[in-house]
């Protein structure tokens, strides 16, 4: 049996940070965990192929190759996808689906004739799946409410990949958040009580990536990696030890919730086992909009104060906000830049609200008449599902406000100049920069230093980092690259948003629609190709 993997190819978004890759001599950011992990849970003897559409071009002769095709993505990747499948079956190839957006919204897909669906978490459908199609009898859908304990999840199939394509490897430690915020899917797809790998098993995939000889950046892909704190300080324990006697060939980017401030231990233990950056759903500055999508972890600490204990500890702090709740009023746009300044959170990922199949705020919002689409599930591009109480013009108006300020260059190096400030480099922190990040400095002092209007504040601030804190210039010049994708990303973001590029067109009484309102009873008019990326 021959066996192709393919993942398809993600827009250029914020998210995608696909302006950084010229920088830094890379093809992708990330590779394909969740299809290298299913590779590795097929059987050995069958032939076994990848194809990541973000490093190289799916070929004909790639899908000629194949007796079957397994396809996995995000609803960000829903185009490449159905263009992928919609190849695929017309090569006569069997596919096989699963994976976050098949889960969700499979139903979306049965037109284009997917053969098998391997919905919810691989490690008890696909077995399932598999021991039915050797008997001959495989079913079309295959879905378990089951929640598998991880700790027998096998090393992905790293063999299948040039690591060198890629910026980071990816590792996942834990599934589940023990939070239940209204417009997040983390619960629907892995629920509410984190499981975990055992400390011997993440190290082992570790020394996986070690043995291929990769260096560098590590992205553990956990919701909230600290979700459970008693297994995650069992953990970082043992890395620890890992890093200092390998002489700390890896750091780690992570998510976690913002209750991480309130616990120094936990702190201390991520900044020694090499943690350099860890990603916050901040996602607003106001309490009632905080308390009305549920999020009330974020209501017991001061938001500024905690942001800067991580940050003191040697992490950047990366921050999802979000504008658009039905207790936002117009003052919102102004806040959030106020607290994104003065937090210098330079990677501040500001989206719209939006309404994510089977959340409680989809669920919601359909009862109530709101949903006229469906998510793209890229809250960042201007894309707008449903109905916000402060209306659609004025939401767009403001949304537009925020990201043409925070990633102005005059905001975004303000912002720089303040983590820099803030920064604490960790004890572990190395003294010599590695053969990579040398040759992307040189990269940016010309297409940055040189060649871009942002020149004059480039050397102005890499020569007060360096005189002040030069053991932040690493950290300056990463910063300084990302912002030149995130400038370009706005840009595009905002003159879509300008020339309507979704057509948002609402019935006079819809625009109308005051804050405060309720809307159960008001009937929504179609939408003429409403976000139509996808």
């Amino acid at each position: 049996m021959k066996i192709l993997f393919v993942y398809p190819k993600y827009p250029s978004t914020y998210w995608s940070f696909s302006g950084v890759l010229h920088y830094i001599d890379k093809k992708a950011i990330f590779p394909p965990l969740g299809l290298l992990t299913i590779a590795s849970m097929v059987p050995e003897d069958w032939e076994k192929k990848l194809v990541d559409a973000n490093v190289s071009a799916l070929e004909d002769d790639d899908i000629d190759w194949a007796d079957m095709v397994f396809i996995s993505a995000m609803i960000v990747q829903k185009e490449d996808a159905i263009t992928i499948i919609e190849r695929c079956k017309k090569a006569n190839k069997i596919v096989v689906a699963g994976g976050p957006i098949f889960t969700t919204m499979h139903e979306d897909f049965e037109q284009l004739g997917v053969d098998y669906f391997v919905l919810d978490e691989g490690e008890i459908t696909l077995p399932l799946f598999l021991e039915d199609l050797a008997n001959g009898n495989a079913k079309h859908i295959y879905h378990s409410s089951e929640r598998p304990d991880i700790s027998t999840t096998p090393v992905p199939l790293w063999s299948l990949i040039n690591v060198n394509d890629y910026y980071g490897m990816v590792l996942q430690f834990s599934r589940g958040c023990p939070f239940n915020c209204e417009f997040c899917d983390i619960v629907i797809m892995n629920g509410r009580i984190p499981r975990t790998k055992s400390p011997s098993q993440v190290l082992t995939e570790l020394q996986a990536i070690f043995d291929l000889g990769f260096r560098g950046f590590f992205f553990i892909v956990d919701d909230n990696f600290i979700g459970n704190k008693i297994k995650v300080k069992e953990l970082l324990a043992e890395l620890i030890i890992w890093q200092k006697e390998r002489n700390y060939p890896f750091h780690f980017l992570t998510e976690a919730s913002l209750n991480l401030a309130a616990d120094e231990e936990l702190m201390e233990l991520m900044a020694k086992a090499n943690f350099k950056s860890v990603f916050l759903g901040i996602e607003t500055p106001s309490i009632e909009s905080l308390k009305e999508c549920g999020k009330l972890q974020n209501t017991k600490e001061d938001l500024i104060e905690s942001v800067k204990k991580i940050q003191g500890h040697g992490m950047m702090v990366m921050g999802g906000f979000i504008v658009g709740f039905d207790s936002d009023t117009e003052s919102i746009f102004d806040a959030q830049i106020d607290f994104i300044q003065r937090t210098g959170i330079t990677t501040a990922m500001v989206g719209m609200l939006g309404a994510l199949p089977k959340t409680q705020l989809w669920y919601r919002l359909e009862k109530e008449g709101r949903l006229f689409n469906v998510s793209t599930g890229e809250n960042t591009n201007g894309s707008l599902n449903f109905l916000p109480k402060m209306g659609v013009d004025k939401l767009l108006a403001g949304y537009s406000k925020v990201l043409s300020t925070i990633y102005s260059p005059k905001y975004y190096y303000q912002r720089l100049s303040t983590l820099v400030e803030h920064y604490t480099p960790q004890i572990n922190s190395k003294k010599r920069i590695s053969k990579a990040e040398f040759k992307s400095f040189l990269r940016s002092m010309y297409l940055i230093g040189v060649k871009s209007s942002n020149r004059f504040r480039f050397w102005k601030l890499l020569i007060h980092t360096l005189i002040h804190k030069p053991e932040a210039i690493t950290l300056a010049v990463e910063q300084i690259i990302y912002g030149e994708h995130f400038e370009k990303v706005t840009e595009s973001t905002v003159h879509a948003i300008k020339s309507n590029k979704y057509h948002y067109e609402l019935h006079p009484a819809e625009k109308e629609l005051q804050v405060g309102t309720n809307p159960p009873e008001l009937k929504y008019s179609p939408v003429k190709e409403v976000m139509n990326l996808l």
